[in-house]
């Protein structure tokens, strides 16, 4: 596995616990604990996706601003050679 498909996955799993996180949160607003591991996600999940926006470029479209098109320049997952 790549650093890149490393660094995807930890992404994913933050992204998936900040929105489940979040989706509690709509029904239980006031639960101290529950907001305090959300932003511990966060906190958590903030440097790695800038660390692999530098790296590798914009997670989605909408995260340049300067040049919307940036993204694509990354290789297809078909481009690349698996190696192992």
């Amino acid at each position: 596995m790549t650093e890149r498909e490393i660094m995807m996955k930890k992404l994913s799993s933050y992204q998936f616990t900040i929105d489940d996180l979040q989706l509690y949160l709509d029904t239980h607003p006031n639960d101290e604990k529950t907001i305090e591991k959300l932003n511990e996600t966060i906190a958590e999940f903030t440097p790695l996706k800038d660390k692999f926006e530098s790296l590798y470029g914009p997670l989605t479209a909408d995260e340049n601003s300067q040049n919307r098109w940036c993204w694509i320049k990354a290789p297809w997952p078909w481009e690349t050679e698996e190696v192992e």
